[in-house]
């Protein structure tokens, strides 16, 4: 299955993770609405909704850049309308906009937290709410949330509560709506970074390990993502996705691609937050697997 002909509307597709999966949908011919809030340049986090529609135009697809801040519920309803005025419908929602900030209760004041629920769950929720009715009336319909599975371990929380917190919304928007929506014929997934990713915003949010950080580029989060997308909405469900151990099932075995450092090997690469043991010891099997294979 192709995304040509396929209309996405991603939140915070601007930079990052949400540019990497709208240049690979621009690359199937697909139309892509760049909902985030950056349009003029801002020399610590680069990159406008103008310069990703240039670089969508030119991977080959379509571009409507839109100014939206998706915690303002008039703002998302616009953005939505705008998109399906210019495009005729909506096919797929990505959920990527997200704020962080890795501090404990005491050092996060509220207006952080604040911050924090209103665009990762809320605003998940928002514009997840408003597209449905388009999505509805679309052929193999998706939604997409950038969240971590629900590993309910007390390691995840109690170094950041607040963040993990409404980064755990976006999840159980998934849990929810998947079943919600199931009869609507609309796919609601996750998708998670098993690594950190090289982004701006992680950047800036973990600074302190920018030397001792090994990463992977955004890339790797946009081929998953592209699998997701293509997979059947009425089967495919539900699901809590790991980047590489769904890359790796689909018959990806060339990782080095993805890392920001060349030639790291795979246990030196920095693992993200959140992650689910039974899907580690599923992706450890599974790398044994292959090497083997590919021994013979």
């Amino acid at each position: 299955m192709s995304l040509r002909g396929k209309v996405l509307f991603i939140t915070g597709a601007s930079r990052g993770i949400g540019k990497a999966i709208a240049l690979r949908a621009a690359r199937d011919g697909a139309c892509v609405a760049i909902a985030a809030k950056t349009a003029d340049p801002n020399p610590k986090l680069p990159g406008t909704i103008f310069s990703a529609a240039k670089e969508i135009e030119v991977a080959g697809g379509k571009a409507l850049p839109i100014q939206c801040d998706i915690r303002e519920e008039e703002q998302v309803r616009s953005a939505i309308n705008l998109t399906v005025k210019t495009f005729g419908k909506i096919d797929i929602v990505v959920n990527n906009a997200s704020a962080i900030s890795l501090g404990g209760t005491e050092v996060t004041d509220v207006k952080r937290y604040d911050l924090m629920h209103s665009i990762n769950g809320r605003g998940t929720w928002m514009v997840s709410k408003y597209a449905v009715e388009h999505l509805k009336r679309a052929e193999n319909p998706h939604i997409l949330n950038i969240s971590p599975p629900l590993s309910m371990e007390e390691r995840w929380f109690s170094p950041f509560p607040a963040y993990t917190i409404a980064k755990y919304n976006m999840s159980l928007c998934v849990l929810g709506m998947a079943g919600e929506f199931r009869p609507l014929g609309v796919a609601v997934n996750a998708l998670w970074p098993l690594t950190m990713i090289e982004t701006a915003a992680l950047r800036i949010a973990d600074s302190a390990n920018a030397e001792n950080r090994r990463s992977r580029t955004p890339e790797i989060m946009a081929d998953a993502a592209y699998h997701v997308l293509t997979q059947d909405a009425s089967t495919f469900s539900g699901n809590f996705c790991l980047d590489e151990l769904l890359l790796r099932k689909s018959g990806v075995t060339n990782f080095e691609k993805y890392n920001n450092t060349p030639g790291t090997a795979l246990e030196d690469l920095t693992p993200d937050f959140f992650l689910d043991a039974k899907q580690l010891e599923e992706l450890d099997a599974l790398r044994v697997k292959q090497r083997e294979s590919a021994r013979l």
